[in-house]
């Protein structure tokens, strides 16, 4: 039985009135508080004339698919390809400059600030080579190799993984021929990918029109024609980019003077290259001029994407999971003019495509079956000429 205090009956009133507030406090309290959104942080290679003064750094968020405006992370002059080192704390770029001197044409690399994503240039060396427009970094992240398109030539220069210091190359090599178009007079290697064992490199060479297989050796900083030296393309190709399926049985190259993509299978033993299949980039009912300029797969390898400059549009194609074949489903415009790069962020879910001539940034979704569709977020980013993706530490 309950015996009621004089003095605490003002009391207990109290507390029974304003329990049903304590209570709400004590749940809004211990209520699992909402996940801050998932994002991811967005690199943005320019040329640096008109409006860009180096590289852009965003974020992207993957639960709306939105950009936040972009800042400037470091001036540098044209870093028109980017390269995220395999830890996270470092980024290096191409200076695309016409010449190999010191002072023109190189490699520079910078710290990540892990808070702001700003970027602190560490160190440059030469390209050894005129026009340097692609890099990657291998995969024990101790050896960058550039393509020099100018110069027609690929190098191998190394990087320090507890510092992000580049230091001279230690490995040239110059390509020599030509082929039948007019912009094939020369060498001009474009575009580099790694087999996914680490031991070898794939270079692209638009004025060849051929697939070059080098030997690498990261921790000897070494670049070697590999035996065989290289897989053909159909004359006036002018294979620019490469990537390779995650699975590593295909090698795809996106070639910009026909506006074809072609297929090879890839020998991870021997590291030979056989070439299957090419297929165009443009819808039948075109016949503009056009240039294709990237390609890339999805993380899950079972869509492919190419970018039409001229056209101004993402080829999209299905990958046949047993083969390697492709089929187009379709196109999609990149609301803006020549897409020179796009890049597919880790996850899967989003495509950004970079319209250098219209100074934008696109975001598209990815579905399901492949095909894209706008979020309605872009950005304004002064000639963007490449795009990477850096997680935020």
């Amino acid at each position: 039985m309950f015996h009621r205090h004089p003095d605490r009956s003002t009391c207990y009133g109290f507390l029974f009135s304003w329990a049903p507030l304590f209570l709400f406090g004590w749940v809004v309290a211990t209520w699992p508080s909402p996940a801050p959104a998932e994002s991811v942080r967005v690199y943005v290679g320019t040329y640096t004339r008109g409006m860009s003064e180096g590289i852009y750094v965003c974020e992207l968020d993957l639960e709306t698919g939105r950009l936040t405006a972009p800042r400037l992370a470091a001036e540098a002059r044209n870093p028109s390809f980017l390269a995220v080192h395999p830890n996270g704390r470092y980024l290096a770029a191409v200076n695309e400059l016409p010449g190999g001197g010191r002072g023109r044409g190189g490699i520079s690399s910078f710290r990540i600030d892990a808070a702001s994503g700003k970027l602190e240039p560490i160190g440059a060396v030469s390209s050894r080579g005129a026009g340097p427009c692609h890099l990657v970094i291998d995969a024990s992240g101790k050896m960058i190799l550039a393509a020099n398109y100018g110069g027609g030539s690929t190098v191998a220069v190394p990087i320090d993984p507890e510092t992000g210091r580049v230091s001279e190359a230690t490995a040239f090599v110059q390509h020599t021929g030509r082929s039948v178009h007019p912009r094939q007079k020369g060498p001009h290697a474009h575009g580099i990918a790694l087999a996914p064992d680490n031991s070898a490199a794939l270079v692209a060479d638009l004025g060849l029109d051929q697939l070059l297989i080098y030997d690498i050796d990261p921790s000897r900083g070494s670049l070697k024609p590999h035996d065989p030296p290289m897989a053909e393309l159909p004359p006036a190709s002018g294979p620019r980019h490469v990537v390779v399926h995650p699975n590593g049985k295909w090698v795809y190259t996106v070639n910009e003077l026909a506006s074809t993509v072609t297929r090879f299978d890839y020998d991870a033993k021997r590291k030979t290259l056989s070439r299957e299949e090419t297929v165009t980039t443009l819808p039948g009912d075109y016949y503009g001029s056009n240039t294709t300029a990237e390609i890339a797969t999805t993380p899950d390898g079972r869509y492919l994407y190419a970018s039409n400059r001229g056209h101004d549009s993402l080829a999209c194609f299905a990958i046949d999971k047993k083969n390697g074949r492709l089929k187009s489903i379709g196109h999609v415009s990149t609301r803006g003019k020549t897409p020179r790069n796009f890049a597919i962020e880790p996850s899967g879910r989003y495509l950004l495509a970079a319209n250098q001539a219209t100074n934008n940034v696109v975001v598209f979704a990815i579905g399901a079956d492949g095909r894209l569709k706008e979020t309605g977020s872009q950005i304004e980013v002064g000639a963007p000429v490449c795009i990477v993706f850096a997680t935020k530490r």
